[in-house]
């Protein structure tokens, strides 16, 4: 469940609050209407990755709401219904700078259950009810609360039903089965803490109108997690910042933070320092696709914060300059540097060609090489498999011949796989160049940093 959120959203969207708060029914026949109503259409989303998520179908011809970290970096996803079906689906749109919300078209479908999003005032106090997957292991899980808060500075409805990673872009319903808003955070004591009854849900008239400038054309084909970024280069003098008031706000501890940009080269060695004398320095680290690739408290000293992490891919990276505690205010230094890809050490560099003699992989019948290394636990690597002729997927197994990771395309203008992980044991590692379906062949290039 994403925890990240900017605080500069607009005061305008819930509409005038009723006097008295509505009240609806709680008891069990209204809970188990509810989810007879719209479970059918809560759908269960497999992403890049391996990430996953929950959705609402919320059109008969398959268009599927959802949050934008489910999907980030990913061009396709698979959407499993509560009656078992799946199918495969395009992400074809996100919500502007900041908004958590993406659009998946499933292919080729009619007449699918579809969930109304809800056109009436929320009030405090009114019944909620989540259906979603949490941990992607529990699809169809109903949990009931209350709307415990409008948190009109964030534009969130704040719920005590029981929100997990899983449900992210799962539906948060009234007693009629409507769709008042979709599940995207929770507030939690400390970075680890779990589910304590505090939930987050972007309302749906935010909902409604993210969908119409899908439906018009006009939503963002990228997502940008961040407004308010000030792009920088690395090896350059070091930045001073201020974090305030003003700051975003890290929505699961409450922490203030600034957000940097940085582009760098597949390979390249980012190191970030963060020193401060009037605040508890934290750092984040976040790659293109969306995913965080490292965070850091208190390495380069005292309270100061060091990162470092290996580029697994070109492109943009997001920085969060952060505070430990929440409310922390106060000056900073940010220094930035990158060490060129060319520097960088080869576990592995080989080149070969799916075709003719490579193994065969039963499950889809695509086309496999293997390729071996050697390394050491605690070890960290980015692996990549790259090909201008076929679509590459990458599986790596440990030395006892587990999978410990795969991956397809690890942005969403690529099609080469890449994986970045700290090994887990001493041995042998085997590589799989693999091809994403049965008709890939060509050459590629493996490598192993």
């Amino acid at each position: 469940m994403l925890t990240l959120f900017n605080a500069a959203v607009p005061d305008v969207l819930f509409g005038p609050q009723p006097a008295a708060a509505q009240s609806s029914p709680s008891d069990e026949s209204v809970r188990i209407q509810v989810y007879s109503q719209a479970s059918p259409a809560v759908v269960s989303i497999e992403a890049a990755d391996r990430r996953s998520g929950s959705g609402s179908i919320i059109s008969s011809d398959g268009l599927v709401l959802t949050n934008a970290h489910v999907v980030a970096g990913s061009r396709t996803a698979i959407v499993a219904l509560e009656d078992g079906r799946r199918f495969e689906g395009d992400v074809i749109a996100f919500g502007d700078p900041g908004l958590d919300l993406a659009a998946i078209q499933l292919r080729n479908v009619s007449d699918l259950p579809s969930i109304t999003l809800a056109t009436s005032n929320i009030s405090v106090g009114q019944n909620a009810y989540a259906i979603g997957n949490p941990f992607g292991q529990f699809q169809g899980t109903l949990t009931v609360g209350i709307i415990s808060r409008i948190d009109r500075d964030r534009g969130l409805i704040q719920t005590d039903a029981a929100i997990n990673p899983g449900n992210s872009g799962g539906p948060l319903l009234n007693s009629s089965g409507e769709l008042i808003g979709v599940n995207t955070s929770i507030f939690t004591t400390g970075r680890q803490g779990g589910n304590i009854g505090i939930g987050f849900a972007i309302p749906a008239n935010r909902a409604a109108a993210f969908l119409s400038a899908v439906q018009s054309g006009q939503a963002p084909g990228e997502w940008s997690r961040f407004s308010n970024t000030i792009p920088i280069t690395a090896n350059g003098a070091p930045i001073t910042g201020q974090l305030s008031s003003n700051s975003n706000v890290l929505e699961f501890d409450q922490s203030y933070f600034d957000v940097y940009t940085l582009e760098v080269n597949g390979g390249d060695r980012i190191t970030v320092d963060m020193l401060s004398g009037e605040i508890d320095a934290y750092l984040i680290l976040i790659a293109p696709n969306g995913e965080e690739l490292a965070q850091d408290d208190d390495s380069a000293g005292g309270t100061n914060a060091r990162l470092v992490a290996t580029a697994p891919m070109s492109g943009v990276y997001t920085i969060l300059a952060n505070s430990y505690s929440p409310g922390e205010t106060g000056g900073y230094q940010l220094r930035v540097r990158a060490n060129r890809s060319g520097q960088a050490s080869f576990l592995l560099q080989e080149e070969n060609v799916l075709g003719p003699g490579a193994s065969v992989l039963p499950q889809d019948g695509s086309l496999y090489r293997e390729h071996t290394f050697s390394g050491r636990q605690g070890q960290p690597v980015t692996i990549a498999v790259e090909s201008r002729e076929f679509d590459p997927y990458l599986i790596l197994l440990g030395p006892d011949g587990q999978v410990i990771g795969q991956n397809d395309d690890f942005g969403r203008n690529t099609d080469n796989a890449s994986l970045t992980l700290i090994l887990p044991e001493t041995g042998t590692y085997r590589v799989l160049a693999n091809a994403a379906d049965s008709r890939g062949q060509g050459r590629y290039l493996v490598t192993v940093r």
